[in-house]
């Protein structure tokens, strides 16, 4: 297998600056869960997974703007002043540093595709300003 990575590298240009690293398992939130499926330079998707009637803190984030697209179930969008109501195969961009929730009014699992693009993308650029499960850091 090494030797097939590395004949692919060498013989196309472009797959040098993606960078990819490990993949990460599920990981359980008070709302729900999320699974990284892909992350490289500049870039990360998750699978993220909302329960009936849960939300996401209210936050922001100073090094990452997110891409959201519904797969199934109904999002409850807060972005800046906005409040959106998302369907399947609907999206919506959160920019860097702007305030935004993410919640499922639904009966059933919400579940979206989020495309995160930053110079940073850790877990930890998170400022919350309201949370549900006292995880507030405002």
């Amino acid at each position: 297998m090494a030797q097939v990575t590395e004949a692919v590298t060498k013989n196309t240009p472009s797959t040098a600056s993606i960078n990819t690293r490990g993949i990460a398992a599920s990981e359980m939130r008070p709302w729900g869960s999320f699974t990284v499926l892909e992350e490289g330079r500049g870039y990360k998707i998750k699978r993220i997974e909302v329960n009936p009637g849960h939300r996401l803190s209210l936050q922001m984030h100073h090094h990452r703007s997110e891409h959201w697209i519904v797969v199934s179930g109904t999002a409850k969008v807060v972005c800046g002043e906005a409040e959106t109501l998302l369907g399947n195969n609907q999206s919506t961009y959160v920019p860097q540093c702007t305030v935004h929730r993410l919640e499922n009014p639904g009966v059933i699992p919400l579940i979206l595709i989020e495309v995160q693009n930053g110079e940073y993308l850790g877990e930890d650029d998170i400022i919350r300003y309201q949370d549900d499960y006292s995880r507030s850091n405002k």
